[in-house]
């Protein structure tokens, strides 16, 4: 797919964002996100090199005022005060400045290493800052199943599949509607996953089970999704929306509005489940998750307050002497 962003994305940003998509592989999604970070940065260089007399919005900058020669200009000062520009003044969390930061060392790093543009890099020493430490929000084992047992109504097997695969198989949203009915064979499930990077997801009895059922079941599809697992009302593929909307309808059946579920979460339930009670090893739940490095896995292995409770209580040392 060639980028579209007419005037907005002025070269060589829109030559970094066709070589992410179509030589490095990135997602459209991905791809989009690091057009928004670029046009901030750019509107930013505009007010930083006074390029404009006339700056009443920032939000309306014309970026196309930012050239090649001022992109050769740039040192890592400007990328410093560009940081400092969006942590004070748009309120960027820390981890909202790192995906910022990783977009400009990218695009630095294209354009000094790859296409030879600028005579040197100024994000080569650019620093990360430091994420705040977060927990991932996941359902209860009791919640997962108070879940399970809500499900009802004309949908039922698809919607029961659906909700299985996210809670035993740890699938992102976008990895569940994307599965087409060849890629299943036996207990295992070929997904395309972020950067378009297939990996195998292997089925328990549960999901096989839970799959045929709904297969029994399934509609014929209109033409152009006949290999889609999941079909909507309409007899189209299922998008993410009405996925979304259909995990909030059970959310709330269950009992469990209000506390910020949402597919993304039943991911996370899938994954803390799995190393709570499963024993996973961690780089075993990495490949699992599909995630490219193991820190990002990390955060599942956090250890609750019971447990933590349990471990004092457990130390031998924890015997009343008698006098």
């Amino acid at each position: 797919m060639y980028l579209n962003y007419g005037d907005l994305c002025p070269a060589p940003m829109c030559d970094f964002l066709e070589y992410m998509l179509s030589i490095r592989g990135r997602s459209e999604k991905t791809v989009s996100e690091y057009f928004l970070d670029l046009r901030t940065f750019y509107r930013f260089l505009v007010i930083r090199y006074n390029l404009s007399s006339h700056i009443e919005d920032f939000d309306a900058i014309d970026i196309n005022m930012v050239n090649l020669d001022i992109l050769k200009k740039v040192k890592i000062m400007d990328l410093h005060a560009f940081i400092g520009y969006i942590d004070r003044e748009r309120n960027n969390t820390n981890r909202t400045k790192a995906r910022k930061i990783a977009c400009l060392r990218s695009f630095f790093k294209y354009l000094y290493s790859i296409v030879r543009l600028i005579p040197v890099n100024p994000a080569v020493d650019l620093e990360t800052p430091k994420k705040n430490s977060r927990l991932p929000v996941a359902l209860t084992l009791d919640e997962s199943k108070n879940m399970l047992t809500s499900i009802n109504g004309t949908n039922e097997k698809r919607d029961y599949a659906i909700i299985t695969l996210f809670l035993n198989c740890g699938l992102r949203l976008s990895e569940l509607i994307s599965i087409n009915i060849d890629k299943i064979k036996g207990d295992t499930l070929a997904v395309v996953g972020k950067g378009n990077k297939e990996r195998t997801i292997y089925l328990n009895d549960v999901c096989i089970k839970a799959i045929e059922d709904y297969l029994s079941v399934r509609p014929e599809a209109q033409p152009g999704h006949e290999k889609a697992l999941f079909i909507s009302n309409r007899k189209t593929r299922f998008t993410q929306r009405g996925v979304q909307h259909m995990v909030d309808k059970y959310l709330n059946e269950a009992g469990l509005a209000g506390k910020h579920y949402s597919p993304h979460k039943l991911r996370h339930t899938a994954a803390t489940l799995m190393y709570q009670y499963g024993h996973v090893d961690i780089r075993a739940l990495q490949e699992i998750l599909g995630h490219e490095s193991v820190s990002t896995t990390q955060i599942y292995t956090h250890i609750d307050k019971e447990q933590l409770r349990d471990a004092v209580k457990l130390n031998p040392l924890n015997i009343e002497e008698s006098k």
